[in-house]
């Protein structure tokens, strides 16, 4: 945060003694403030200070409590600026530029942390941003184990316009972009995500404490010395269990043999790969070792090879026997693919040796078995399934600031704490939130833990039942789930849906726009449109189409199942050239799901299958890849996945335990 801090008098100079008035870690010069509603302005200072603030024509002055803390409304403000900022205690500050908008917090995991400079044509993106009205702030990642009043280190406002647009939110700006345009009023967007975070790291402990899911007292009801010790003991446990596993960690210098053909891995354990080592070693931060070896011809040796290994969370340094081949550093959505000159690969035995560090959250290798490969020429040498591995290092404090805290996952409330509770209160219009693919393997409980969310961001926030639009999670391989195997994927979006019965709520469905071999698909361009169809729909009450096809009932007739749906005025179509309608499936009372031959009748669809004679249940887009379901409705907008049935599913019974 950049603040001009001038000295006016003697006086001033005669009490440095005393604090300085002190001004949010979010105030800053190029801030968007929120238009039409009154405006929060509060910081620290002496106790007993007289604090004045001073903006536009607007002059305000108060004390500062006992505890040091000041706060005072300004008078709401229309819509423009540039203007400036002047508070004065002891000392002053001036911020400038200024600009009265609207505010909107982008908030979640990954996909929401995903930057424009990873989005589909970056570069265009970067370039052409010539948006000054527009302004990013970047919550710094933290974690706290009781709420904080201000961010963890100084941050501040970006300006859309050139380079600094690489570093925003791709949604975040997508989104701000399209309302931009529309509305032509400033958009500020207050950036608050964590890649790899569970819901419950989210949400405050207030609000956990008086869910039943979490009455057991478990989870909600821990303080902040038993908190530390928890997470301590559990961060020893693992080691624990590591140096048990492997028979300690390895002295300073003793891994620059790791890398070596001849080094002898024989006494390592296993893993598969893909697959965060979260899901095979233990959960935990720190550096890990993988050796895959691979035996070459004689024709294959000597050759130029390109080395493909999916995608690496967070940092790697790849060695092809013993010869660095390639390394990239925090850009866990990026695909390795490294290339290997030809005087590097021997004929017989050639070891792939590979250093992943991890800072936080997930950690390891991660993307589809088809990913992990080595091509020679034409010839493809696949690399998933068993990998050699040893853990180098376990971090005993990640990320970065963060205390004694270890995983934002190790605990509910930790983000919520350190990155939502201080911007609770400045003003602002809504919240976008795009979260919930580590939620999927407990995806029935986010009917509860979402809306729970929800209404514990609006109580904090004391705005009232401010807007609240998501992303509905788009398609992806995952495990490969379907309505006969079960789907954790298609039940977490079940559960994002259930959460439109909250008030002022709004969902952009992404099944056609991601990328199935890839969980953080680059398409954000109209993940961010479609957002804002809904919020210049709801929150803005333009004519703006906002919504596909969502089920409405269905009814049973003969063999046939006939769906109604809202939003279908103008009738149905089928993005498809021989126009196939996709993605339905129905069963009868056996609860077998056949692929149904479908037809679509104005705004209704018939469904059938000769093998179903007397049909019970109809589901699309029923899987984690959904991307085969191509009904959309005459505004070109896809249908919601859903089901008609209320059969058991296979995140029913699964509940949040601390890891």
């Amino acid at each position: 945060m950049k603040v001009c801090i001038l000295s006016f008098a003697t006086v001033f100079f005669a009490s440095a003694t005393f604090a300085d008035i002190r001004l949010p870690v979010l105030f800053g010069n190029n801030m968007v403030l929120q238009r039409d509603q009154p405006i929060p302005v509060w910081g620290w200072a002496d106790k007993g200070e007289k604090i004045t603030v001073k903006f536009r024509n607007q002059l305000k002055t108060t004390t500062t409590g006992k505890d040091g803390k000041w706060r005072l409304e300004l008078d709401a403000e229309k819509a423009g600026g540039p203007y400036s900022l002047t508070v004065k205690g002891k000392n002053m500050i001036t911020l400038s530029d200024i600009l009265m908008g609207d505010v909107w917090v982008c908030s979640g995991q990954s996909n929401m942390e995903f930057a424009v400079s990873s989005s589909q044509n970056a570069t265009s993106e970067i370039r052409d941003a010539k948006y000054n009205e527009i302004r990013h702030l970047e919550v710094p990642k933290a974690m706290a184990y009781h709420p904080k009043s201000d961010l963890d280190r100084s941050v501040s406002w970006k300006i859309a316009d050139g380079e600094d647009v690489a570093r925003f939110s791709a949604v975040g700006y997508f989104y701000a972009r399209e309302l931009y345009k529309e509305l032509h009023v400033p958009i500020g967007l207050v950036h608050s995500s964590w890649g790899g975070t569970d819901i419950e790291t989210w949400i405050s402990q207030t609000s956990l404490e008086k869910s039943d899911l979490f009455k057991d007292g478990t989870v909600a009801t821990k303080k902040d010395a038993d908190l530390q010790l928890l997470i301590k003991q559990r961060k020893e446990q693992v080691i624990k269990r590591i140096k048990e596993l492997q028979g300690g960690f390895p002295g300073i210098g003793s891994t620059t043999t790791w890398k070596e053909l001849s080094f002898n891995d024989g006494e390592w354990h296993q893993a598969k790969l893909p697959g965060l080592w979260e899901q095979s070693i233990e959960n935990f931060d720190g550096v890990v070792w993988f050796r895959k070896t691979i035996v070459l011809s004689a024709d294959d040796a000597g050759k130029p090879a390109i080395l493909e290994l999916a995608r690496i969370d967070d940092s790697d340094v790849t060695y092809v026997n013993g010869i660095e081949v390639g390394q990239m550093h925090d850009k866990y959505n990026e695909r390795r693919v490294y290339p290997i000159s030809a005087v590097v690969l021997k004929e017989g035995k050639n070891v792939i040796a590979v250093r992943i560090e991890d800072n936080g959250g997930g950690g390891g290798v991660y993307g589809t078995s088809d990913e992990l490969k080595i091509t020679i020429s034409d010839k493809m040498y696949p690399l998933s399934g068993e990998w050699k591995y040893q853990v180098e290092e376990v971090y005993e404090n990640s990320g970065t600031n963060t205390g004694t805290v270890g995983n934002p996952n190790d605990f509910p409330t930790l983000l919520f704490n350190a990155m939502i509770n201080p911007l609770t209160d400045f003003a602002i219009k809504g919240v976008i939130w795009y979260q919930g693919e580590n939620n999927a393997n407990r995806a029935f409980q986010y009917r509860t833990t979402f809306p729970l969310l929800i209404n514990d961001w609006r109580h904090h926030w004391h705005q009232g039942d401010f807007p609240f639009y998501f992303v509905q999670l788009s398609s992806w391989k995952g495990a490969n789930g379907n309505s006969n195997n079960g789907s954790s994927w298609a039940e977490l979006r079940e559960a994002q849906s259930a959460a439109l019965a909250l008030p002022n709520t709004g969902m952009a469905v992404t099944i056609d726009i991601g990328d199935v071999n890839d969980i953080h698909p680059r398409n954000k361009q109209d993940v961010g449109k479609r957002l804002a169809a809904v919020a210049l729909n709801k929150t803005y009450k333009k004519p703006v189409a906002f919504s596909g096809p969502v089920f409405k009932s269905i009814q049973i007739r003969d063999n046939q199942a006939i769906l109604s749906f809202k939003y279908a005025e103008g009738g149905l179509w089928a993005k498809d050239k021989y126009g196939y309608v996709k993605g339905f499936e129905i069963a009868g009372s056996d609860q077998k799901f056949y692929y149904a031959k479908v037809t679509i009748d104005g705004d209704k669809v018939v469904v059938a299958h000769s093998k179903v004679p007397n049909p019970v249940a109809v589901r699309y887009g029923w899987a984690d890849d959904a991307s085969d379901g191509n009904l959309y409705n005459e505004a070109g907008l896809p249908a919601a996945p859903f089901r008609t049935d209320h059969w058991n599913g296979i995140t029913d019974r699964v509940k949040y335990s601390i890891r």
